[in-house]
């Protein structure tokens, strides 16, 4: 009995030691990968290249509501976290691991906002660590005024549409500073899934719903017939 405790600690043992090891190579390709990112275009001349599109829609210009909503929808503890959000990065761990899936990334605005800076969309865990590392960098430059702005901005909508300037012209035929608030829970629920959603307007409605559900979850609205009847 004594000798099979003894190898059940070393076997437990090893396989600490090979879990920490494969968490340091993983950290280590995901800052390669952020360094790399930052060594293309510096974060200060990335951020200059968005605000200078022809369709950048400034802060002023978007409506309370919208923002309310892409905040419910995307990240409620938006105005809380410094970049990463432990808690649903803990939730998104366990269910990856229980589906054996990369299905959930537990990913902050501030970090799907890193992704459409410098990354590409793949799921992979080294692309994840980068994440992290930019949105800390994100959030040590920007205020989360500006972080909101950008991320609205560089977001896909489906339909060959990037920013909501572009997205609310091609979807509702307005600006967005002119979107009622049932639109505006419209075009925040589309960067969820934009290609399914985008093509399929019955199904966005639908989420639209879902998106005024969680203003009203998070105390963003009073009710949530009041966004969307």
């Amino acid at each position: 009995m004594r000798s099979f405790l003894r190898l059940l600690r070393r076997v437990l043992f090893a396989a600490l030691v090979l879990a920490l090891l494969a968490a340091l190579a993983l950290t280590w390709r995901g800052y390669a990968l952020y360094r790399e990112a930052l060594k293309a275009s510096s974060l200060e001349q990335t951020v200059e290249e968005v605000r200078s599109q022809p369709g950048f829609v400034a802060m002023e210009d978007l409506p309370e509501t919208y923002l309310r909503a892409v905040v419910a929808i995307e990240d409620h503890r938006f105005y809380e976290h410094a970049g990463i959000d432990v808690i649903a990065i803990g939730r998104a761990a366990w269910h990856d691991l229980t589906t054996l899936s990369l299905e959930q990334g537990g990913s902050t605005i501030t970090q799907q906002l890193a992704k459409n800076l410098f990354l590409t969309q793949e799921k992979d865990l080294s692309r994840k660590v980068a994440e992290v590392f930019l949105a800390f960098d994100l959030e040590a430059h920007y205020d989360k005024s500006e972080i909101l702005e950008l991320y609205v901005n560089t977001s896909y909508f489906g339909d060959d549409c990037t920013g909501i300037g572009e997205a609310s012209s091609r979807f509702l035929d307005k600006t967005p500073r002119e979107m009622t608030s049932c639109e505006c829970a419209l075009m925040a629920g589309l960067p969820n899934a934009p290609s399914l959603l985008s093509e399929d307007m019955e199904l966005a409605w639908r989420r639209a719903r879902l998106v005024a559900g969680q203003m009203e979850k998070y105390g963003l609205v009073d009710s949530a017939s009041s966004v969307c009847p």
